[in-house]
C-alpha cells in the first residue's frame, strides 16, 4: 500500500453537498443495530474463541453520574449531586467484572485500559483506587498498556491528578468546548481560563504521557472570531492530541439541549468556516489532521500510527493498539469481540436487576456475519488510513476470504464513479486512495460500503452531519 501524505483540502461546495447524516463508524455495523433478540451464549463464544487465539483485550468503565447537566452532552449520563449512589453503582460495577472476568483466560494481556462517563472524576480518591485494584485484580495489564481516563476539570485539583498517575494512569482528556464565558454559560459548563491551564500544569507535572482535550464547535453565541480566540488558546496549553467536533443538536433524542438557545447558534455557513478555520489554525502550528475531528502532534502515537499504516478505530475513537477484544463494564457500555458486539442495559434500574439476578446486564447485541465482517475491514481501512487495498486485506487482516473487490462490491461502484467524479476520491489498480478533499467527507466514502443506511429514513437523525 502507498504512502499518502497527510494533508486534507476544505473545499465548501463539497461540504454542502455531502453534509449528510452518516455513522461516525467508531464500529461496523453501528450500534444503531444492536437489537433485543439477541444470543447470549454468542457473546461467551467469541470470548472462548479469543481465549484460546489470546487475543489482547481493550477494557472500559463507564462512570455514569454527573454533579450537572452540560447542555451540549450526548452521553448517557445520571445528574445527581448525591454522592450516596456511587458505593451501590461500585458493587455492581464490580460484578459485572467479576462475571465476565471469569470467561477469559487470566494469560489475555490488557493493551488498552479507559474510564469515561458521565464523569470518572465523580469518584473520590478512595473509589477510584477501589475500583482501580478491582480490575488489577481480574486481569493483567501488559507492560506498555494505554491506560487513560476522561475528567470533568472543574472537579479535580492537584491532590487527585497526581493520585491518577500514582494509580498508574498514563494518558488523561478533559473537555474544554470553548473558553469563551458566555458560550459556557449557555451550555451550563462555567470553567474558567485560569483553572484550565492550572489542571494542565498539574496533569504536566504529574507526568502524564499524553493529554487530549475537546473542543465542540456549533454552540450557541459561538462566532468565527471568538472560536478562534479559543483555538489560540487551546494552542498555548499545547496538548498531544485535540478533537473538534460538530456539536450536533438532538432535542428529540437530547431534550435538555433545549435548555440552549437555539436562535443564538452559529448558521451551517459559520459553522463552516469556524471549522476550516480550526483546520488552518491546528495544522499550521504543527498539528497533524487524524481524520475526522481529531488531530495530533506528529510525534504523537496516533499521527505515527497513521504514517506506519497500523491506526485502528473502535467504539473508543482511534487507537494505536492491535486488534483486540473490547469489554466494556458498567451500565450502557459497549462490548466489541471480533465477529460480536454487546451493549449493557442504558437504564441503572435494569442494570442493578440483572446483577443482583446474577446474570449478564446485556440488554442487546449483535453478531456480524462473514459480509460484515467484509465490509467492516473496508470501511476501517478507509476511515484509519484513507486509502484501501483490495488485495491486502486478506494479508493485513488474516481474514481468510479470497474476494474480487469489484465482483464483490458491484453495488457499490456506481457511488464510487460519482464520488470520484466530485474528487473526493481516486481508484488505482485494486484500491482506492482518499483525496485531500475528501479525508473531510470520510464518512461519506465509508457509507457507500453501509447497506445499514438504506431505507433508514428518519432514523438517519440518530446521526450527526458529517461536518
Amino acid at each position: 500500500m502507498k504512502h499518502l501524505s497527510q494533508s486534507v483540502k476544505f473545499d465548501r461546495d463539497l461540504i454542502q453537498k455531502y453534509n449528510q447524516s452518516v455513522p461516525r463508524y467508531t464500529s461496523y455495523p453501528p450500534a444503531t443495530e444492536l437489537t433485543a433478540d439477541f444470543d447470549i451464549d454468542a457473546f461467551r463464544t467469541a470470548i472462548a474463541i479469543g481465549n484460546h487465539k489470546q487475543t489482547p483485550l481493550s477494557l472500559y468503565c463507564h462512570i455514569p453520574f454527573c454533579e450537572k447537566p452540560c447542555y451540549f452532552c450526548g452521553c448517557n449520563t445520571i445528574i445527581t449531586q448525591n454522592k450516596n449512589f456511587v458505593p451501590r453503582y461500585l458493587e455492581a460495577l464490580t460484578r459485572n467484572i467479576e462475571q465476565v472476568a471469569a470467561l477469559v483466560n487470566p494469560d489475555r494481556r490488557v493493551q488498552q485500559f479507559h474510564w469515561g462517563g458521565g464523569t470518572p472524576n465523580y469518584l473520590n480518591l478512595e473509589q477510584a483506587e477501589y475500583l482501580w485494584n478491582t480490575l488489577n485484580q481480574h486481569f493483567t495489564l501488559a507492560d506498555d498498556a494505554e491506560i487513560s481516563i476522561e475528567v470533568n476539570p472543574c472537579y479535580v485539583d492537584r491532590e487527585y491528578i497526581f493520585s491518577l498517575r500514582q494509580l498508574g494512569f498514563n494518558r488523561i482528556s478533559f473537555g474544554i468546548q470553548d473558553f469563551n464565558p458566555q458560550v459556557q454559560e449557555a451550555i451550563n459548563r462555567i470553567q474558567p481560563e485560569q483553572m484550565l491551564f492550572d489542571v494542565m500544569s498539574w496533569i504536566r507535572e504529574a507526568g502524564f504521557e499524553s493529554v487530549n482535550v475537546d473542543l465542540i464547535y456549533g454552540l450557541p453565541f459561538q462566532t468565527l472570531e471568538t472560536f478562534r480566540e479559543t483555538i489560540q488558546k487551546t494552542l498555548k496549553l499545547n496538548p498531544d492530541r485535540v478533537a473538534v467536533f460538530n456539536f450536533a443538536y438532538v432535542p428529540w433524542l437530547k431534550p435538555v439541549q433545549k435548555r440552549m438557545p437555539q436562535a443564538a447558534m452559529p448558521s451551517t455557513a459559520e459553522k463552516l468556516d469556524i471549522f476550516k478555520m480550526t483546520i488552518d489554525e491546528l495544522t499550521h502550528n504543527g498539528y497533524v489532521f487524524i481524520g475526522m475531528d481529531h488531530f495530533a502532534k506528529p510525534d504523537d502515537e496516533l499521527a505515527i500510527a497513521q504514517r506506519e499504516g497500523e491506526l485502528h478505530r473502535n467504539f473508543q475513537g482511534y487507537t494505536t493498539q492491535p486488534e483486540s477484544d473490547l469489554l466494556g463494564f458498567g451500565m450502557t457500555s459497549i462490548s466489541m469481540l471480533q465477529d460480536v458486539y454487546i451493549q449493557n442495559h442504558k437504564r441503572l434500574k435494569d442494570f442493578y436487576g440483572a446483577i443482583e439476578a446474577g446474570v449478564l446486564p446485556i440488554a442487546k447485541g449483535f453478531q456480524l456475519s462473514r459480509d460484515d465482517l467484509i465490509r467492516r475491514t473496508v470501511i476501517m481501512e478507509l476511515m484509519c488510513e484513507f486509502q484501501l487495498s483490495a488485495s491486502d486485506l486478506e494479508e493485513k487482516y488474516h481474514l481468510g476470504f479470497d474476494i474480487d473487490f469489484n465482483d464483490y462490491f458491484a453495488d457499490v461502484l456506481s457511488i464510487l464513479d460519482n464520488l470520484e467524479a466530485d474528487g473526493l476520491l481516486r481508484r488505482w489498480g485494486d484500491g482506492i486512495e482518499v483525496t485531500p478533499r475528501g479525508r473531510l467527507l470520510i464518512r461519506n466514502i465509508a457509507a457507500a460500503f453501509d447497506p445499514y443506511l438504506q431505507g433508514k429514513g428518519d432514523r438517519h437523525k440518530t446521526f450527526s452531519k458529517a461536518i
